[in-house]
Formats: C-alpha cells, structure tokens, sequence
C-alpha cells in the first residue's frame, strides 16, 4: 500500500468530503452480498493475501474482486471488529464502523486494485473512521476534552503514526483484542441464543441469513437476537476487556459453552432435514482453535479443542452416500480424518499437561476429549477401551454431574459389563423429569433391550423415541430401527 500524503488518511476521502452514511452503507452491502460466495476456506500455508498487489486488469470482472474482498472479509474481519472496539468501547459501534470501512473496499479495490496487506488497509480505515467518531463526539458532547487534547498532542508533537499511538495508550494489561471480543459477545448478560448468535456474526464472520440458515430461524429473528444483543452489552455497560481474578473462570466457561454449542449444533443438528452441518462444526473449530491461541495457559481451552477435533475427524463416516446417519459402532473408520485425529490428541496431550502443571485434575471439556480419544485410538469397534471409557465417565460426573452424563455413562457399563448393568442404570433415570422429552433415553433402552433379545420391547422404546426426535434423519433412523426388530 502506498505511503499516504500528509493529513490524508489512507482509503478515506478528503476531511470535509463526502462520507459513506450507515443507510448507504447498508445499501451497498446488501447490494453486494449476494455476490459474496462463502469462500473455502484455504489450506493451512495458503497465502490468502498474495504476495503482490494485484493488477485489476487481471481479475476476470468486477465480482471476481468482490469474492476476493468477501474473502478477505470472512477472514480478517474479527480483528477487525476487535480492534475498533478497543478504541470506541462499543461493539455494536465498531461493527457498523468495520462495515463502513468494508463498503469503502468495495468501492476502491475494484479500482485501485487490492492491497498488499488488505486486512491491515480494513484495520486502518475501521480506526480511522473510529477516531473521527471520536473526534465527533468531544465535539458535541464536551464529555471528552482530554482525550481530544492527548490525540491532538499525540498526532502533532509525539508520534508520527497517529492510529498506532493512540492504540498503545488504550492498551489494558491483559489480553489481546479478540480475546476481549470473545469475552464480551460471550458474556452472561445475554441469553444463551444471543451469545451464540452475536459470536457467529462478530467472530465467525457470518451474515445474518447465514446464521439463520443454520438454526433453521428466520433473519429477522436472528437479526433482533443480534441488535438486541448490541443494545443491552452498551446499556448494561460491559466493559471491553478481559475478566479478571475469580471472574475468570466463571467467564471463560461462558465462553467455552457457546463455542460447544455451536459445534454440537453442527455435529448432531436438533431438529431439521440434515442430520449433520458441518459448516457450524467448521466454526465451532476456528473458534476453538484462536481461542487455544490466545489463552494457552487454560486447561480446558485446549479440551474443547481437542474434543472437537476429534469429533469432527468423524463427520466423513457419519453419514452414507444418502444423508443417512451411520452410528459410530457402524462407521467406517478408515473415513476418519487422520489429521484431526493427530491434532486433537496433541490438543488433549496440551490440556492434559496444564492441569498436572497446576496441581489439578480434568476439568469437563478434557474429559469428555478423553473420552473421544479411546475411540479414536480403537483401530476396530471390538478394539474399544470400554473399562477406561466408565472410568471417565465416572471422573465426569464428579465434575459435571447431570442425567445426560449418566444416560451416557449407563450406556458404557452396558458395553462393560453387559446389557443386563447398562439397562439398570438407564431405569433408575427413567423418572428424571431432566429427561422427560430427552429422545435418547428411550432410544439407549432399545438398544439394550435388543441385545437382551427383547424384541418387542426394544421395538416400542425406539418408536417412542422416534416420536420426540426433531431431526428427520434421525427420526428416520430410530423407525428404521424399529421395524427391523419386528421383521
């Protein structure tokens, strides 16, 4: 990117001169976004940028540069987001500011070309855009006479970079920007179904009927969820920073929570046509993966990762060719992606040696990777570990007590120890009312009434189960199930 003249900003016009508007911003990019194919996301070594500054001429249309900056977008524009926000303290603000920075791309590139370094042009026309808002509001308000005075000092007489100075005096203590996006989108003043929702678009990257999409809700839901989501984070003034002390656990769990969710979403869909949607999964691991980045000291960071590693090596061999769900003991494991595999062991190796570093045992995510890995190490179904798989089942529910643990603890000691064992402990949960809608219940009884030969009354509780299941598939499966044991 060329050097700037003095007193111009890069990629904005003249001060005084025409200035996109949050209407026209939002015309332009609702305008655009149809033409934005998701890209695939490159192979790990992948020069996403590319070393030169491509020639327009180059670039077969107009839309070809507006999928490379849709792709720039999908990848750079979490930093983004997260780098405005330390400046404006708002993230609903540093969203709509990343965006007018985007329209401007939109409108340049095409032109001009696309930069060498295109994050770094997004980062510093969202800042600049940011400081002028800034800039407005001392203005107005006569709230911010010494922060006006410092960035007037700074940009006259301290340092010639005006953006990055100013950055390094707001810098806190602790953290980097995403990690601070990451706590404040996943922070507990917002409902569940918000911070899923708000995570997706600012850190995921995703449009608003790309998230809809994948929870089977309309946009204008999913887009009240996010506005809302906006508003009470500034009403309820959340701080833009990193918890602290005792805070830090309660938080980070928060966190950790929505990304499982929106990989287990991905992995087995509750309700829908598809049994699986591996674009959530994908998410969910990107998320996973920047999170172990940046908080390498946290045991259960690298849990989450390493569980969902493992459990996405399996996608391949969950379904045939026909979208039809393959149970695990049925899989083909030569399917299983070997790569994930490695990475998600290396991942649990990492979780497992901060714990011992601290004095302290397993917490609920490294478990349930635990448990993942004894059956990624069986190289056959018969190979399975099942005695060390109920002894983390029991460690689990120590940690993370809950009838869903011991539905699937029972189903454990039933490989274990007989059919007869795991159909006892699954009896004592029937009367959990935590279970009374809960499909798999009845679904794990079948299963081991129909290795007790049970027949029939296998073939009722798969029924049964399959009239509370809200995913198609599945449902499909579990009747399929049923009418075998009758033939």
């Amino acid at each position: 990117m060329r050097k700037p003249r003095r007193g111009r900003r890069p990629g904005l016009p003249r001060r005084g001169g025409w200035r996109v508007g949050a209407a026209r911003a939002a015309r332009l990019w609702l305008y655009v976004r149809t033409r934005l194919r998701r890209p695939r996301r490159p192979h790990l070594g992948t020069d996403v940028h590319g070393p030169q500054r491509r020639d327009p001429a180059a670039m077969s249309s107009r839309d070809a540069v507006h999928q490379a900056i849709g792709a720039v977008w999908r990848i750079e524009s979490a930093r983004v987001i997260a780098g405005v926000a330390r400046l404006v303290r708002d993230v609903g603000l540093a969203e709509e500011l990343a965006h007018d920075a985007l329209v401007t791309a939109l409108e340049r590139w095409p032109g001009d070309g696309i930069p060498d370094n295109p994050g770094a042009w997004l980062m510093t026309a969202a800042k600049n855009r940011a400081l002028d808002r800034l800039r407005q509001d001392s203005l107005r308000a006569r709230k911010h006479e010494q922060l006006g005075y410092e960035m007037d000092a700074l940009q006259a007489h301290v340092e010639p970079d005006f953006v990055d100075a100013l950055d390094a005096a707001r810098q806190d203590e602790i953290g980097d920007d995403l990690l601070r996006l990451v706590f404040t989108a996943c922070h507990p003043v917002l409902s569940t179904e918000a911070r899923v929702a708000l995570t997706l678009r600012l850190l995921g990257g995703l449009r608003t009927d790309e998230i809809a999409r994948a929870f089977l809700v309309s946009e204008s839901t999913i887009a009240q969820r996010i506005v809302r989501a906006k508003r009470t984070l500034r009403e309820a003034g959340v701080p833009f920073e990193v918890p602290r002390g005792g805070e830090l656990a309660a938080r980070l769990a928060s966190v950790l929570e929505v990304v499982y969710l929106i990989f287990n979403e991905g992995y087995a869909a509750t309700a829908g046509d598809d049994w699986m949607r591996p674009a959530l999964c994908d998410e969910a691991l990107r998320l996973g993966r920047i999170l172990a980045g940046l908080a390498p000291a946290e045991s259960e960071v690298h849990g989450l990762a390493a569980l969902m590693e493992i459990q996405a090596s399996r996608l391949p061999a969950r379904v045939d060719a026909e979208g039809r769900p393959v149970l695990l003991m049925d899989q083909d494991r030569a399917r299983w992606d070997p790569l994930l595999v490695r990475r998600g062991l290396a991942a649990l190796q990492r979780a497992q040696e901060q714990a011992g570093a601290l004095g302290q045992g397993l917490g609920p995510y490294a478990l349930q990777a635990a448990l993942a890995a004894c059956h990624a190490r069986a190289a056959r179904p018969e190979d399975t570990d099942w005695l060390r798989i109920v002894e983390l089942y029991d460690a689990l529910a120590r940690v993370a007590p809950s009838p869903v643990v011991e539905l699937n603890r029972a189903v454990a000691v039933g490989m274990a120890h007989g059919p007869q064992a795991g159909l006892a402990l699954a009896d004592a949960l029937a009367a959990d009312p935590a279970l009374a809608g809960y499909h798999l219940l009845p679904s794990v009884r079948g299963d081991l009434l129909a290795r007790l030969g049970r027949r029939d009354e296998a073939s009722a509780e798969f029924l049964r189960a399959a009239g509370m299941a809200r995913n198609a598939r599945e449902r499909e499966l579990l009747l399929a199930r049923a009418r075998a044991l009758k033939s």
